[in-house]
Parts: C-alpha cells; sequence; structure tokens
C-alpha cells in the first residue's frame, strides 16, 4: 500500500513541475516577454521581480488579474495597490493560486494564499533599492506536499546605468519560513530602450535549493504603438527552464489610456511538459507625474 502514494508522487512531478511561487505570482506583462522584466519592473510587476524597480515612474495604481494554466487547471489571481508617486515607493498586494492536477482519474488540488508589502527607496538617480515581505499559506491534497505558511522576505535592486539601459537583480525568499513552494531564488537582467517606444530585454534565475541545473531564462520585446491618445503595447518573447528541459514562447498585446489600461498574454511550451497559459489583467490610475530622471536635475523636476 506505501508503493502507491510514492508512484503518485513520482508521476505527477514529472507530469507537471512547475506551478511554484516564484512563477505563479507573474503577469501578463512579463509572462509576454518571457520574464524579462527585472531591470524594468515597474507597478505590481515590480511584486514578483524586483521591488527596486518601483521608483521607475511616478504614478498611483490599481491592478486587478486573473489567468489560467490548462495542463494543471490552475486558476491565478492577483490584486495589488502601487504608490510611486512619493519619496518611498510601495505595494499592497494579495495573490491566490488555486490548481487541480489531475492523474489516472485521481484529482488533487494545491492552494496557495500570499499577501505582503513591497518598498523601494532611490539611493540616488542612478541606484535604487527595495524589498518586499510576504505571508504565505500553502495547503495541497498531493502526496508528499506538506501544508506550510510563515513569512519571507525578497530583496533588490535596479540600476540605471543610462537613459536607455536598465540592470536588475533580486533574492527570492532569503530569510523567512522555508517551504519547497517558496524556493529561495537569485534572479538579474537587463533591459534596454534603443527607442522611446521599444524595449528589449533578458533574464535568468537561479533557485539555489535543489540540484544545480534548476535555471530559467528568457528574454523578449515590447513596441508600444500610439494611435492619437490610445496606446497599443505588443510584446512577444521566449522562455527556458533547464529544470523542466521545457520551451516557451509567448506574445501579448494590450490597450492603454491615461485612466485606465488592460493587458493580455497566452504563453506555450513547444517542448517539454504540456502547458499552455492566459492571463489578462485590469489597472486603474489615479495621478500620474513625470518619471524621473538619471541626472539629479531631472529628477527633481
Amino acid at each position: 500500500m506505501r508503493l502507491a502514494p510514492m508512484i503518485l508522487v513520482s508521476l505527477i512531478g514529472s507530469a507537471y513541475a512547475e506551478g511554484d511561487a516564484l512563477v505563479d505570482s507573474l503577469g501578463p506583462r512579463e509572462i509576454a516577454v518571457g520574464e524579462a522584466m527585472r531591470g524594468g519592473a515597474t507597478g505590481s510587476t515590480a511584486i514578483g521581480l524586483n521591488p527596486a524597480g518601483l521608483p521607475l515612474n511616478r504614478e498611483l495604481v490599481f491592478e486587478g488579474g486573473y489567468g489560467y494554466r490548462f495542463d494543471d487547471q490552475a486558476s491565478l489571481l492577483g490584486v495589488s495597490a502601487c504608490d510611486s508617486t512619493n519619496s518611498a515607493p510601495g505595494c499592497f498586494y494579495y495573490q491566490y493560486a488555486g490548481s487541480n492536477p489531475e492523474l489516472g482519474g485521481v484529482q488533487m488540488s494545491r492552494r496557495t494564499h500570499v499577501g505582503g508589502l513591497a518598498l523601494a527607496y532611490p539611493i540616488t538617480p542612478r541606484v535604487f533599492l527595495g524589498s518586499a515581505i510576504k505571508y504565505f499559506n500553502f495547503s495541497s491534497t498531493v502526496p508528499g506536499e506538506m501544508k506550510s505558511d510563515g513569512f519571507n522576505w525578497d530583496v533588490g535592486t535596479t540600476l540605471r546605468v543610462t537613459e536607455m539601459v536598465n540592470v536588475g537583480i533580486a533574492g527570492y525568499n532569503l530569510w523567512g519560513a522555508e517551504s519547497p513552494e517558496f524556493a529561495r531564488a537569485i534572479g538579474g537582467g537587463v533591459l534596454a530602450r534603443p527607442l522611446q517606444s521599444l524595449a528589449i530585454s533578458f533574464d535568468a534565475r537561479w533557485k539555489l535549493s535543489g540540484d544545480d541545473h534548476k535555471i530559467r531564462y528568457g528574454g523578449g520585446a515590447e513596441y508600444f504603438l500610439h494611435i492619437g491618445q490610445v496606446g497599443i503595447p505588443l510584446r512577444a518573447g521566449a522562455l527556458r527552464d533547464n529544470s523542466l528541459d521545457a520551451t516557451y514562447l509567448s506574445g501579448g498585446a494590450g490597450f492603454a489610456q491615461m485612466r485606465f489600461s488592460i493587458d493580455l498574454a497566452a504563453r506555450h511550451a513547444i517542448s517539454g511538459p504540456n502547458d499552455t497559459m492566459f492571463i489578462a489583467s485590469m489597472r486603474f490610475y489615479g495621478p500620474r507625474l513625470r518619471a524621473p530622471g538619471v541626472d539629479s536635475r531631472a529628477a527633481e523636476e
């Protein structure tokens, strides 16, 4: 009788090994460009990738999003309120991930609740520091997965090399309660804007627990098309995960006005485990101010 749970754990792990908190926290913009926004993460994107990016713009924004992943019937929800109009930008947020993996007619469930606060501070016009504290609660009926909860910390930094190039580095789940679903990891990336309407980025992330091959890297591009007072961002990217032996293609589009915007994205695995997901979000804006410049005079204006 003890053999059956062990077989189920092995098969479920091979059937779907993603779906951890480092992935479930991401929104449509970062998904569409291959998760490559650590150098330019703002608003809710900064929560999952790099909290130090919050001072890159100056706006009050409320966001809600929903995603669905077909392979494990996962629903991904997120709401946030971010204010970067003051000297210490920050976000309050809540995220939920619920999945129902099925194997051989046996249906199980995973549930994760995360709530927290992300804060950042511009040390200089070129150097930003950020941190995030979160409380998580994870439960599962999958054999071998234990219920866990507690607090944990993320930290990050963003370097504005020039007006066109940013570098971002972040560490995840570095201090606090230990859980396999909230693994320690580090990530970094570069984002460049060769044109005002074009951003190109490349990121990589390494898990610090387990084997040495848990590397996830990707890149993408965003082109912001202006039509009168309306903006239409177009995004595309690719992602590689060595631990899953999986390669993904992704893309997305949006619609933006002064008071609200909508973002849509999709991702599909072209190798490795079957994995297709769709995700969407809507943002509502309060006051929006001029973004700070690299030099101190522009930052003071």
